[in-house]
């Protein structure tokens, strides 16, 4: 009998994941509307994922990246259900593409792995592309502390061949059991802004070691 090969993800990532991933919407200095005007390099619109640092636990803090809000006026998050809310910006951290957002009421959260993942093991991406509504493409972990590409002073990279494309900069990349080992930030491409199959994410490593001493303080 032939085997069947089975991916670890599935629905049950989905499950365990989707619920704290939203969209991320900027208003940029002398608009009225999220998404236009957007300063070169910038995220028009793009992804959070809220953070717990106890699992299973609710939270208001969402994470996002930093080329998403920077220098935006006003930042609204909309959730997987609707619910659309201003949320105050608690930190950039423009060195690693990090920013800490705070919301005024709490959402469940996915917790970071900060063992590195296996190359080869099961990734999925979770984030609002083009403007759709949430989305989720799975691959594999395809490198591990990727540094020196040229995207933030600060990189070690989770690189995973997952599809991401604009507007899922700032979302999750989950592991199979849908929890979060990297926060979406950047896509290779020297054509076009277009998803190439090799795409980066911020290590969970990095996003505690930058981040957590603030929740701390």
């Amino acid at each position: 009998m032939a085997s069947v090969a089975v991916s670890d993800h599935g629905p049950l990532t989905w499950t365990a994941s989707h619920q704290s991933v939203v969209r991320v919407m900027p208003t940029w200095p002398g608009y009225e509307r999220p998404g236009f005007g957007a300063p070169l390099g910038s995220a028009p619109m793009g992804s959070g994922v809220f953070w717990s640092q106890a699992k299973g636990q609710p939270t208001a803090w969402v994470l996002t990246a930093a080329h998403v809000i920077s220098n935006a006026e006003r930042v609204e998050i909309e959730t997987p259900d609707g619910r659309r809310v201003d949320v105050e910006v608690a930190t950039v951290d423009v060195e690693a593409d990090l920013a800490l957002l705070k919301a005024p009421f709490e959402q469940l959260g996915l917790t970071l792995v900060t063992d590195e993942p296996l190359v080869g093991s099961h990734a999925c991406a979770l984030g609002y592309p083009f403007g759709l509504p949430l989305s989720f493409s799975c691959g594999v972990v395809s490198g591990l502390n990727r540094s020196g590409l040229g995207f933030n002073a600060v990189e070690d990279f989770i690189q995973t061949d997952a599809a991401v494309n604009p507007g899922g900069s700032g979302g999750a990349l989950v592991n199979s059991d849908g929890e979060l080992i990297g926060l979406v930030s950047a896509i290779f491409t020297k054509e076009a802004d277009i998803d190439a199959g090799v795409n980066f994410a911020v290590s969970a490593p990095v996003i505690s070691a930058r981040l957590v001493p603030y929740l701390t303080q």
